[in-house]
């Protein structure tokens, strides 16, 4: 079941992405800091984010794809 078990590599590490986000973004809303500096500094952690989320998206379709084409090559077989 080696399929089963990246599919929950990746849930884990995609779980783990989002608490940490969640967790920056609460941390940044907390700090004692001015209103605008910390506005600045949320739009940069989300913006990091989500170049990160983008990334990550890109390698997991990369990787669904190259399942899909290895099934198929094992089914024509």
């Amino acid at each position: 079941m080696y399929y089963d078990d990246e599919s929950a590599t990746v849930s884990f590490l995609s779980g783990l992405i989002v608490g940490v986000a969640i967790g920056a973004g609460l941390a940044l809303l907390l700090a004692p800091q001015s209103g605008k500096r910390t506005r600045r500094r949320l739009v940069r952690s989300v913006e990091g984010i989500a170049d990160t989320a983008t990334d990550q998206w890109g390698d997991v379709t990369d990787e669904l794809r190259s399942a899909v084409r290895t099934s198929r090559k094992k089914l024509s077989l």
